[in-house]
């Protein structure tokens, strides 16, 4: 089944995706000695279906976890909370309310964790992704690459208060619940489905935002043109980025998954029609108009 299908059930707030176990291990093993010590809540995961619950589960005394926590989300009924101390130590409490990460139940659990990690309802990507930074929490989730843009998020990436992580704007497969009636492949009588375009967030400790793109290319005004409406030149592609040039540049918004924040200022974006301290409408070339675009400087 085509995959833009389930997109469309994304907006519909259908966000029921569960992250294969193999995309968990990829990502967390980059962070693994940032976990020891740590209360870790899972605040979007039902423990008997989550590959998060279940990576810190068989991880627990190798990363050091001092507690993992998840409340799972019930709809309209009571749900619960797990706890877990030791290898030998759960605890399952039934919660008043449904489990939401909003509800107050929720919030308080919040308030005791160090960091959060998890796969958070993309339809609620904007409010989950405020309540982490109101409670000044250490973080690592997945959204899709296109959430780069939202006006609620771009800020936060441009005053470097969160970032990409190691991998980016990929397309990922999810578990998917047997009442979904659209998918890619099925197997061993469950569901798959390919999301494209997908990326971790996080504002933990990543080693390749301290890596310089290398750049090659040399500017000449035929190859890089300036907007109609910015002072900026156009780059196609971020391997683009030319070596000699020290203004404004326009670079494709995956080049979040490169950002050197050492090595280059976030200036704006170009990425909506909106007219903001941040963003200065969509770029346009001899009146044709272009791909949303990061406005960057080089800083070295």
């Amino acid at each position: 089944m085509a995959s833009n299908n389930l997109q469309k059930a994304k907006k519909a707030k259908n966000d029921e995706f569960y992250t294969r176990l193999t995309d968990v291990e990829k990502e967390l093993l980059h962070y693994r000695d940032q976990f020891r010590g740590k209360i870790i809540f899972c605040n979007c995961d039902d423990p008997e279906e989550s590959n998060f619950w279940l990576y810190f589960k068989l991880n627990f005394e190798f990363l050091g976890i001092k507690k993992l926590m998840s409340t799972h989300y019930e709809g309209n009924i009571p749900s619960y909370k797990l706890e877990m101390y030791s290898e030998d130590k759960l605890v399952k409490t039934i919660l008043k309310g449904n489990g939401d990460f909003r509800s107050d139940e929720s919030i308080e659990l919040l308030k005791e964790s160090d960091m959060v990690v998890t796969n958070p309802p993309f339809s609620l990507y904007r409010e989950y992704v405020a309540q982490l930074i109101k409670y000044d929490k250490k973080f690592l989730i997945l959204s899709n690459n296109n959430s780069i843009t939202y006006k609620e998020i771009f800020p936060l990436l441009k005053d470097n208060k969160m970032w990409l992580g190691y991998s980016s704007n990929k397309t990922m497969e999810f578990k998917l619940p047997d009442s979904y009636e659209k998918w890619n492949r099925i197997e061993d009588g469950v569901k798959y489905g390919k999301v494209p375009a997908i990326s971790w967030f996080t504002n933990m400790e990543v080693s390749k935002r301290n890596e310089d793109i290398i750049l090659f290319r040399e500017y000449s005004e035929e190859v890089y043109p300036t907007y109609d409406n910015y002072d900026a030149i156009n780059v196609d592609r971020v391997k683009d980025i030319p070596k000699d040039y020290s203004g404004v540049m326009g670079v494709p918004i995956t080049f979040m998954g490169r950002y050197n924040p050492e090595q280059f200022e976030i200036i704006g974006g170009m990425t909506t029609t909106s007219i903001t301290n941040y963003n200065f409408g969509y770029p346009y070339i001899n009146s044709k108009k272009k791909y949303a675009r990061i406005l960057i400087r080089r800083r070295k």
